[in-house]
């Protein structure tokens, strides 16, 4: 008889919705991937280098090309000057960068926060490091920190705090000014970071992204991680990386040689060509996602659902309260599903412990223009 050592821990709500959008045929924007290729660039030197004979692994810490790659938009974007050798390393994946660092960081008895709602990834690799999560919950109806009861979740246990902004689900973003307060709280404990920052270029209406790769102070107890996947809407390479100080990194390694030991390596090779012939994608992203973002909630303008434009992601949260306030918002994803053909995920299931009144479901708009006036059409009609 096997004793389970994530007793709790079932198909994710993510499966859950794409099966049964699948099985009733409705529109898929539950879980978050485009509904439309990558660049047709992109996919072009994955065959190139498939067909020169890239085929092979990769250095265990990822293509020399590609972390160069990394290395350089970092320098563009946040003004750090980080060493593709020691500091930037390729993951299978930006789930994989996060439970090995975790691995790398936590054991028995260890404390982690995480702000819920919170992505479903990280509870489960603290359990498996032996440690213990400390949930914080965000304050409503903005998603914003809760310094004192951060403060107050503070404890000599504490070992490290997990961030996420852009946020998933909710969209929203931590400020620069949030980083320097996290900083005070924070500078005389020994406490750890890791800021999930895969959605760092979809980030809209002129805003900016505030990364720990721009603060001085956190990066040193930092691991920053992100998706090649989010970003150039391949989310099914399973590319990510995670940049970290020198020390951060050597330890991180340890644990990813055993995990995966490297990714895919012509994904890496194309992804690395791609980089350096199209800078410009990531400046251009934000406002390609802003424009479905707007499309959107346009197209909803006229539902019942009640809505504040996400500044963030490719997240839409709406409020249900007008039209099934008698449902949770399990019951009534499955019912928008089955009744409506609009598959979404509740918002809830990113939480420890949810409100009670809360009446929230995410919808991913990562999808083409005809995709999104269809599932609007739905919606508007309920």
């Amino acid at each position: 008889m096997i004793t389970s050592k994530l007793p709790n821990v079932g198909t994710t709500i993510f499966t859950r919705m794409s099966q049964l959008a699948v099985e009733t045929g409705a529109l898929n924007l539950s879980q978050g991937f485009p509904d439309f290729d990558g660049p047709q660039a992109l996919r072009d030197a994955v065959a190139q280098h498939i067909s020169a004979g890239h085929n092979q692994y990769a250095p265990m810490t990822g293509l020399p090309a590609l972390r160069e790659q990394v290395a350089a938009k970092i320098a563009r974007l946040y003004g750090r000057a980080v060493s593709a050798d020691t500091e930037v390393t390729i993951t299978p994946g930006a789930t994989q960068a996060i439970f090995c660092a975790i691995q790398a960081l936590i054991q028995p008895g260890d404390e982690v926060i995480v702000f819920d709602p919170s992505y479903d990834s990280y509870e489960p690799s603290v359990e498996l490091a032996g440690g213990r999560c400390v949930h914080v919950p965000l304050a409503l109806p903005g998603f914003g920190i809760d310094w004192q009861a951060l403060s107050d979740a503070l404890s000599s246990k504490t070992r490290l705090i997990i961030i996420n902004s852009p946020h998933n689900p909710s969209g929203a973003l931590i400020t620069r000014a949030e980083l320097d307060q996290l900083a005070a709280l924070i500078r005389d404990r020994d406490i750890y970071l890791i800021s999930d920052e895969v959605y760092e270029h979809l980030v809209f209406d002129g805003a900016q992204h505030a990364s720990i790769l721009a603060h001085e102070e956190l990066y040193q107890r930092a691991f920053v991680v992100s998706s090649f996947g989010k970003t150039y809407h391949v989310t099914g390479w399973k590319t990510g990386y995670v940049v970290a100080p020198p020390a951060l990194s050597g330890e991180l390694r340890k644990i990813h040689q055993y995990v995966s030991f490297c990714g895919v390596t012509p994904l890496q090779w194309a992804l690395a060509d791609y980089m350096a012939a199209h800078p410009e994608h990531v400046t251009e992203l934000p406002g390609f996602y802003q424009a479905k973002r707007d499309l959107f909630c346009d197209l909803l303008g006229n539902s019942r659902f009640n809505f504040k434009r996400t500044p963030g992601t490719y997240f839409q949260l709406a409020d249900y309260s007008a039209i099934r306030p008698d449902l949770d918002d399990v019951a009534m994803s499955e019912w928008l599903t089955r009744e409506h053909g609009v598959a979404t995920i509740p918002v809830s299931v990113f939480y420890q412990q949810a409100p009670k009144d809360l009446r929230l479901v995410r919808f991913c708009f990562a999808k083409r223009e005809d995709t999104l006036r269809e599932a609007a059409e739905k919606l508007c009609a309920i």
